[in-house]
């Protein structure tokens, strides 16, 4: 406890549409934080409500910014981080999914790393098997371009420096892939990320507002984002790779088993093509090194 003690925390909760459940998350986590010496305030980000979301977050004792129109999850949160007044900024889903007594646990690592995220031991929600899938897939993808272990890419409940999240506030998308986005820019960035295992709840009230094929193809934009913004290499290098690769492999059989005994068009357009790509992937990597954060 000694490692946070000195921290002011920010309790991030991001809210649409969320009058049924918004008041027991509030009061959870005020129970979850007391009794741990922790300085803290409870934050909640109305995206334009059209039920009584904010007014119930109020009474139940936190602190309320809204926005004038509907701006999406991602901004909620955008917006929660700059009007956050804790050096540590804690999010959590206001529909009661997560478990608020993971947040002391969580802050327990805090200095040493820069971001703590809840890892989710099940999943929830309708479609649940295409939900798994597509995630699982993204996920895999995120691994390779962060070369980590990811066991959850997409959880909500996270905890993380302030100053450093302020850098990366304008890679942030608008929608649910937001949170992806934060562990992909600290992963990639070298920043010291950790995952411990949390319960995940069915939601206690309203709709989810997560659409199966939409935010899936939302997610894998995310991603593809990310490959360029801080990977570039890693991944136009890999691409650079197959090309050439096939490239050697086709002019090998044209030349030394086709009955011609030449080399085709298509084997000079697929080297060149390789070594295009592998060119672009090194220029990006240069501008995004010299931009890097320290």
């Amino acid at each position: 406890m000694d490692t946070v003690a000195t921290s002011f925390i920010t309790v991030l909760i991001p809210a649409y549409n969320e009058q049924e459940t918004i008041a027991l998350v509030v009061e959870s986590v005020s129970k979850a934080m007391q009794g741990h010496g922790f300085q803290y305030e409870i934050l909640v980000v109305d995206d334009c409500s059209t039920d009584d979301t904010a007014s119930v977050a109020g009474g139940a004792g936190a602190r309320v910014v809204r926005h004038s129109v509907n701006r999406g999850s991602g901004a909620a949160r955008r917006t929660g981080i700059k009007e956050g007044r804790g050096d540590i900024i804690v999010m959590l889903d206001a529909d009661g999914t997560y478990d608020p007594s993971s947040i002391p646990e969580m802050l327990k690592y805090f200095p040493a790393f820069d971001q703590v995220n809840g890892a989710r031991t099940s999943e929830q929600g309708d479609l649940k098997w295409l939900r798994m899938l597509a995630k699982t897939l993204i996920r895999w993808f995120a691994m390779f371009l962060s070369g980590k272990h990811i066991p959850d890419l997409n959880t909500g409940l996270k905890a993380f420096k302030k100053p450093l999240m302020m850098n990366y506030l304008w890679v942030l998308p608008d929608g649910f892939s937001c949170v992806s986005t934060m562990t992909l820019a600290f992963l990639t960035n070298g920043h010291a990320v950790k995952f411990v295992p949390t319960a995940y709840f069915p939601r206690q009230g309203g709709k989810s507002k997560f659409h199966p094929i939409k935010d899936t193809f939302k997610y894998i934009h995310t991603v593809i984002r990310m490959a360029t913004f801080f990977r570039p290499l890693r991944t136009y290098g890999f691409l650079s790779f197959i090309m050439l690769a096939a490239g050697v492999v086709k002019s090998a059989y044209d030349y030394f088993w086709h009955a011609k005994h030449s080399l085709e068009e298509s084997d000079i357009i697929l080297i060149c093509t390789g070594v295009l790509v592998g060119a672009i992937g090194l220029l990006a990597d240069l501008i995004v090194a010299q931009r890097r954060i320290p």
